[in-house]
Order: C-alpha cells, then sequence, then structure tokens
C-alpha cells in the first residue's frame, strides 16, 4: 500500500484497483508526472465509459436470462 503523502504511487494503486488498462495507466501516470493533472480528466472519463458500457451490456444479458427462465417456468411449470 503507497503512502498518503506519495501522490503519484496513491494514483498508479487507485488507477490499478479502478482496474485501468496499461494504457490508460501509462498515460495518466505521465500527465501526472507533467503537473497536467486535468488532462487525466477526459483519459478517466472515456475508461469510466467503458466500464458503464460492459454494465448495460451485462445487464441486457441479465434481463433476457430473466425472461428466459420465467417463459419457462410459466410454460413447464405443470410438468
Amino acid at each position: 500500500m503507497a503512502l498518503a503523502t506519495d501522490t503519484l504511487a496513491v494514483l498508479k494503486e487507485n488507477l490499478i484497483d479502478a482496474g485501468c488498462d496499461e494504457e490508460t495507466t501509462r498515460r495518466c501516470m505521465e500527465l501526472a508526472k507533467a503537473d497536467k493533472w486535468l488532462e487525466c480528466i477526459p483519459v478517466l472519463t472515456k475508461y469510466r465509459k467503458s466500464l458503464m458500457d460492459k454494465i448495460h451490456t451485462g445487464q441486457e444479458q441479465l434481463d433476457c436470462l430473466d425472461f428466459l427462465t420465467y417463459r419457462i417456468r410459466k410454460e413447464y411449470k405443470n410438468q
């Protein structure tokens, strides 16, 4: 665990904990080292959008499975 006083180490640990890929982590670390912290925001926003897309896809898949199990139960409950 990084010490709270080591800002770059804390940043890297947080990026890894957030599941950021190597490219996102590398880019944010470069920007932070260059003291361009605000330029990290679009990079992180893009990564956040990809996570949200995965969540939405997963939710749609869950909805399909829920509907399928509902239909099976309804159709075959008397067997």
